[in-house]
Order: structure tokens, then C-alpha cells, then sequence
């Protein structure tokens, strides 16, 4: 993509020689129980965090190791302020060790306060300042261990330092604190220095084939640069319709359905809960507010077709997006075809019903709700899309699940992102969007090599756009905006919704999918009702129910 004279910019692609590492691996998988002393973290309803196995030991980023950090990350759930290196959005509870890659690897390893220089003083002193810039001179570990710098400056303590010099430390640099220190900077209205340190330093820290956090650097780099140039909205929509054509589109988003657990988890799990929920109905209506290709209900279909005493009647509402319709390479005629084909190949009365709009647009009328049918209501990873009272006074997220309850569901099931985006300030979100994303990206890399181009393509395609608008975009042109649990139980009791707790089979047949299709470093937790699918230490999806 061209960069104008006005600002609109594509999407940069960041190439440099990456050092391979060995991704740590679990040995098994296990579904924890709700009643383990093994905990999830939900910041907003009291869930805990959770690790997938029950031995003691500790997790570790596909960028640490066991060495000892200089650098300590500590979460606040209640959203104090926090300095630059502190996420108050983290899945842990507690604080603990940022633990870093040794120094054997490029990137990651903690800064050292010594060196073999000639002037080995110097160099020692001038590290660390650069810890204390990058920690922030408030912090504890530098009230601890530098206290003697601490008030020492008047003005910034990089004053006086090249960017050359700092480039030659590029190699001592941990990535993530690099990405943070320019959001600080940005944040705090310190435009020079957030250009510094994005042209001369961390442009050459970022590889979209690199290990996963350079890979998520080179997006989260190109946010910054879009909100700094005030043209996140331009560049969101430009690289929302400057797409590849809908075959090679179609072909990355299968790359990731193929090899991350998401989508398969959102299908699985709420095709469980609404077979258990119309076991003995034989007129079922579906209404999907994200259709996509249609795939779930295929699946759906292929058990119901062997359900005792013959199949039931199936009619499918589906809501579109932009996406999907170019993805497809048409409208929703051609998944109501793919759809009643199937149903047809396995002897299933089937309707479809078109509601090509976004489900900020839906009204009652737009659904076909006809007397008779038990309601079927399917929110897979769409709900953040709903502007709330934040956004619009209109609030389509609340108005949305008011609507639907009217319509006297027998089940309404929802899969979200466990992250924390919606109202954040830009600081807080960036460092919540780097902690999701890293999971993110460290469960995509064990799964395809590094070099991998149609890996590269899923991810700048299917992935950066959604980053670049959390990062680079506010108000209404800032669409994704992500709510945990907690919040989304709240909204769902507002609206008159009671949970619908998921049995075992749920877990059962998610964890049947892991086990057979997916990396080990996956997990399931049931609790408090609800089913949570995580990667490694961090919980990356949630699935509920309500009527």
C-alpha cells in the first residue's frame, strides 16, 4: 500500500533476521475444575486466573526464561493509575516477576547494569537511566534499586543522549518496555520523544516474521504511528477495504480457523448448548448476528440429523458484515444456498432468512420471529462491535440485548474476547491489547513456522486491523471494544436475562477439540456457569448462556 501526502498509510511490513527459540511446552491437557484451588482472573466478576496444568511450575512467555528480570509488572483490577510498565488489566492477581528472555537471545533480555566498555562507569550509569526512563522514575524497582538517580533530573534523563547511542543498545532492549515507554510518551503529550524512540528505535525491534512479540510490535508500531498522525480511522477503513480479493481473504481467515482455537470453540460450544436446550422442540429458528460462511450451523445440522424420533425443522436467520460479504464474495444468498444444500444432503426441513445489515441496524422486524418456533440467539464474537452509552447515547450494545430478550429466547449463547478494551483510556488499553495479543500471537507461532507467508498474510489481514483500530482510533470510529465477563453479565441482568448454566458436555466436547486439533498449551476451565478457554497464563475467550 502507498503512503499520501494526506496521511493515509498502509500497513508497514517490518522484516529483519530473526533467532529461533524452542516454544515450552505442557505435556497433557486437563480440564480444570471450578472447585480446584486453581483460579481464572476476571477483574470484573471475581473470577481467577488459572494455568492449564496442576503442577506448581511456573509459565513462561515464548520470549522468557528462568532468568531473573529487572523489570516488575504489577496489575491494579481497580484501575488506579499505573506507571508505564503496569498493566491494570493483566490476568494475574497479583504482582509478579516480568520474567525475560535470557541474554543469549537478540531481544527480551533484561537490561544489565554492567559492562566490559572501556569506561565501564559510564556505560553503567547511562543503563541505568535508561531503566529509570523506561520504568519511569515513580516506580518501585527504582525507588529499590536506584534510588540514589531518583530526583536527580530535571528535565529527561536521555537529555544529551543520540539516538545513535541508544541505537547501539538496541540488542539489551526488552521489546515489550520499548512499546510501552513510546505509548508513555504519546500518552503523556511527548510527541518528540515518542518519535524517537518509534523511528530510531523501535522500527528496528519489529519483524512480521519474527519471534511473536516483534510480530505484534510491527501492528502495535503501526498504531501508534496512525494515532499519532490522526489518521487511525482513515487507515482502519483503508485497510478494511483495501483487502486482498475474496479468495485469498477467505483463504487466510481459514488459516486461522484452521490453527487457532478460537472460532472452533465458539462453534463447538455453542452448538452443545443449543442442542441440550431444543432437545425435544421441533420447530427451532436460529438467529446468527455473525453468519460468516454459515459453517457452525452445518455442524449443528449433522447432529440434529441423527437426533431420536427424526430431525426437527430448522430455520436460520443470518446478520451480515462487510467482511464476511467480501470474504464470500457475495451476499447472504450464497450461505442460505450452502446452507439448504447441506440440509437437504442429510433430509432437515430448512429455511433461511436474510438480514444483511449490521446488528447496529437490526430491529424487530428485520428477524421473521414467527409463532411456534423456539428461539435460538447466537452472539459469537460480535457484541464488542455494539457501540455503548461510551460511544452513542443510542447505546446499540444495551438496546441490542433488550431487543432480543423481547423476543422470548429459549437460549441465547455468547463467546467474547476476555479483554478489556471498551473504555479504557489509551495507555491502559495499549498495555491490555499488548498482554491479549502476545497470547495471541505466541498460540498462532507454535503452530506454523516463522517464515510462513500465508501465516504473515492471516495475521496482517485477519489480526492488524483489529489492533491498529483499538490503538489508533476513539469514539465511533474505534469499533473494537472489548468488555469482560463480569461486565457482560451485568449487561445481560439489565436487560431481564437469567444465566443458563452449561453442563459438562460443553467442556467435554472443547476439550475433545483441543486434544485432538490443537498445541497443549491450551486450557478450559468451567466456572461460575460459564466455560474459559485460555493459553498458557492468559484467558483469551469466554462462553455463556442466558434465557
Amino acid at each position: 500500500m502507498q503512503t499520501s501526502q494526506k496521511g493515509q498509510r498502509g500497513l508497514h511490513v517490518y522484516h529483519q533476521p530473526m533467532e529461533d527459540i524452542q516454544p515450552y511446552h505442557l505435556s497433557h491437557y486437563q480440564i480444570y475444575d471450578s472447585n480446584s484451588s486453581h483460579d481464572i482472573h476476571d477483574s470484573s466478576s471475581q473470577g481467577t486466573n488459572v494455568s492449564f496444568e496442576t503442577y506448581k511450575e511456573q509459565y513462561f512467555t515464548l520470549e522468557s526464561s528462568p532468568a531473573t528480570s529487572a523489570v516488575i509488572v504489577c496489575d491494579s483490577p481497580s484501575g488506579a493509575s499505573v506507571s508505564s510498565n503496569r498493566s491494570p488489566f493483566s490476568p494475574q492477581g497479583s504482582c509478579l516477576s516480568d520474567q525475560h528472555q535470557s541474554s543469549d537471545h537478540t531481544y527480551g533480555s533484561p537490561i544489565s547494569g554492567s559492562s566490559s566498555a572501556d569506561d565501564g562507569n559510564d556505560l553503567k550509569h547511562k543503563l541505568r537511566e535508561l531503566e529509570i526512563s523506561l520504568l519511569g522514575p515513580e516506580s518501585d524497582i527504582v525507588d529499590s534499586c536506584y534510588c540514589s538517580f531518583k530526583g536527580g533530573y530535571q528535565t529527561s534523563p536521555m537529555a544529551g543522549w543520540s539516538w545513535d547511542q541508544l541505537a547501539e543498545m538496541i540488542p539489551k532492549l526488552n521489546l515489550k518496555d520499548v512499546l510501552i515507554t513510546c505509548a508513555q510518551a504519546m500518552s503523556d503529550g511527548d510527541i518528540p520523544r515518542a518519535i524517537g524512540w518509534m523511528d530510531k528505535i523501535l522500527v528496528k525491534m519489529v519483524s512480521v516474521s519474527g519471534e511473536p512479540i516483534q510480530r505484534l510490535g510491527a501492528y502495535m508500531l503501526e498504531g501508534l504511528r496512525a494515532r499519532l498522525e490522526k489518521s487511525g480511522s482513515i487507515i482502519y477503513k483503508a485497510l478494511k477495504c483495501e483487502q486482498p480479493t475474496s479468495k485469498e481473504l477467505m483463504s487466510y481467515m481459514g488459516v486461522l480457523y484452521q490453527i487457532c482455537p478460537y472460532w472452533k470453540f465458539a462453534y463447538t460450544s455453542a452448538n452443545v448448548v443449543i442442542a441440550e436446550a431444543m432437545e425435544n422442540e421441533s420447530r427451532i429458528h436460529i438467529i446468527d448476528f455473525q453468519i460468516a460462511q454459515g459453517t457452525q450451523w452445518m455442524l449443528l445440522m449433522n447432529v440434529l440429523a441423527h437426533r431420536p424420533g427424526g430431525p426437527p425443522s430448522i430455520r436460520v436467520t443470518g446478520v451480515d458484515d462487510s467482511q464476511s460479504f467480501h470474504a464470500r464474495g457475495g451476499g447472504l444468498h450464497i450461505v442460505g444456498q450452502r446452507l439448504s444444500d447441506h440440509a437437504n444432503s442429510l433430509g432437515i426441513p430448512f429455511e433461511f432468512h436474510s438480514a444483511a445489515m449490521s446488528g447496529c441496524e437490526v430491529q424487530r422486524e428485520n428477524l421473521g420471529v414467527q409463532p411456534g418456533e423456539a428461539l435460538a440467539v447466537n452472539f459469537p464474537y460480535i457484541l464488542h462491535h455494539m457501540p455503548d452509552e461510551s460511544v452513542s447515547t443510542e447505546n446499540h450494545r444495551d438496546r441490542l440485548l433488550r431487543l432480543v430478550k423481547s423476543l422470548s429466547p429459549k437460549v441465547v449463547t455468547v463467546v467474547e474476547q476476555e479483554s478489556n478494551t471498551n473504555t479504557s483510556p489509551f495507555f491502559h488499553r495499549f498495555v491490555e491489547t499488548m498482554d491479549y495479543y502476545t497470547a495471541m500471537f505466541e498460540s498462532i507461532d507454535v503452530a506454523r513456522p516463522r517464515d510462513d507467508k500465508q501465516r504473515i498474510s492471516a495475521e496482517q489481514h485477519c489480526v492488524a486491523r483489529d489492533i491498529v483500530n483499538m490503538i489508533a482510533c476513539e469514539g465511533a470510529d474505534r469499533v473494537e471494544r472489548h468488555e469482560l465477563l463480569g461486565k457482560w453479565r451485568s449487561r445481560f441482568s439489565m436487560a431481564g436475562f437469567t444465566p443458563c448454566p452449561l453442563s459438562p458436555s460443553v467442556a467435554a466436547a472443547v476439550s475433545d477439540l483441543l486434544s485432538r486439533e490443537y498445541y497443549q498449551n491450551y486450557w478450559i476451565q468451567p466456572k461460575d456457569g460459564a466455560l474459559y478457554l485460555g493459553w498458557r497464563s492468559r484467558t483469551m475467550s469466554t462462553v455463556s448462556a442466558w434465557r
